[in-house]
């Protein structure tokens, strides 16, 4: 194996996208991503078994053409990499067995690492910045997940400082986006929506920020709270007869969001003395979340990374990206004796290494 700079074919497949990538150290060959969004969309949200079966059908033409982008060959890797959790279990055994038959047929090493410090490495791709540096706070930010990390070595130390305690502010941009009528997924159309809008217009309120809730919970979220805010915000001024302002509902729900992921995460980087911010995530792709963390962020001496948007959502690119630096690191291959796991803690960057 080149431990140098590893040839890496890495397998995401927590949610609702195909994601295969391949890197070769830190360089980035391919990012291929077959996303089943649209046969979710009319469900208003991804569903588990849809997820799982798209997965089936993408995995064989997007290996096939990511190798093609890359001019790669099977043969010449020399490793295969997939995420092991956290996600959709029956989403993410599709693309272990793969992973598995890939890494057994092949006769090569094979890595099971965490889907969300995969949301780091992403960063490492980036070919226009400096080296990531270490401690650095990140904020990870998607349909699935919200968390805020401090991250010590990518390989080795990554602490959980907190997450959400119920919906992830994916999930809920996507139901209130469903009370405004707006169309799934509902990241992009409240974002429209609201670029007309006031967000001073409605006082929503700010989930776990007042001060008997910091004390418990200071790095943790909850939007739940605010997305009922809207529902009843909205469902007082439709019995009344009123025109409800989507745009302005949609301005002052993102900035409620927004608002408390900035607020809890130059916190974190206040009290851990990190003057370094990293994004990660789907969510990212909201202009106004990167926005607002750049400007607040300068003003406290905080420098903000944020990935390449094609990075930020979820891929193969970034799983590949964070097995590299686990065998530049010198840690060994995954045995095969690991399965998905939908709740695997941020902690256990790898499973089953072999010892």
């Amino acid at each position: 194996m080149n431990r140098a700079e590893p040839l890496v074919l890495g397998i995401e497949t927590s949610c609702d996208e195909t994601g295969i990538g391949i890197v070769r150290g830190r360089t980035l060959l391919s990012n291929t991503i077959a996303s089943s969004m649209d046969e979710h969309a009319r469900y208003g949200g991804v569903v588990p078994e849809v997820a799982a079966r798209a997965h089936l059908e993408a995995l064989q033409p997007s290996i096939e053409a990511a190798l093609a982008e890359s001019g790669v060959a099977l043969a010449d890797l020399d490793a295969v990499a997939v995420t092991s959790g956290p996600g959709l279990a029956g989403a993410l055994m599709v693309g272990i067995g793969a992973a598995k038959a890939l890494a057994v047929s092949l006769e090569k090493p094979l890595y099971a690492v965490n889907h969300l410090v995969g949301h780091i490495a992403a960063d490492i791709l980036d070919t226009d910045a400096p080296p990531l540096e270490y401690p650095t706070v990140a904020l990870l930010v998607s349909g699935g997940h919200t968390s805020l990390l401090l991250v010590r070595d990518l390989t080795t130390d990554v602490e959980l400082l907190g997450e959400t305690m119920d919906d992830a502010a994916g999930e809920a941009f996507d139901k209130v986006a469903r009370l405004l009528g707006l169309p799934y997924p509902g990241g992009p159309e409240i974002d429209r929506a609201a670029a007309s809008g006031d967000p001073k217009a409605v006082p929503f309120p700010r989930g776990l920020s007042r001060a008997s809730d910091m004390a418990a919970h200071r790095y943790d979220f909850s939007f739940s709270g605010l997305k009922t805010a809207v529902a009843r915000w909205v469902e007082l001024r439709q019995a009344a007869g009123e025109q409800v302002p989507v745009a302005d509902v949609a301005a002052s729900f993102r900035e409620a969001v927004v608002d408390v992921l900035v607020t809890k995460a130059l916190a974190a980087c206040r009290d851990h003395g990190v003057p370094r911010l990293l994004l990660g995530g789907g969510v990212i792709a909201n202009r106004r979340l990167r926005d607002v963390a750049l400007e607040r962020a300068a003003a406290e001496g905080v420098t903000v990374r944020i990935p390449p948007l094609s990075l930020c959502t979820d891929n193969g690119a970034m799983i590949a990206a964070l097995t590299s630096e686990l065998i530049m690191s010198g840690r060994a291959p995954s045995t095969l004796e690991f399965g998905a796991d939908s709740t695997l803690p941020v902690t256990e960057i790898q499973v089953a290494e072999s010892r």
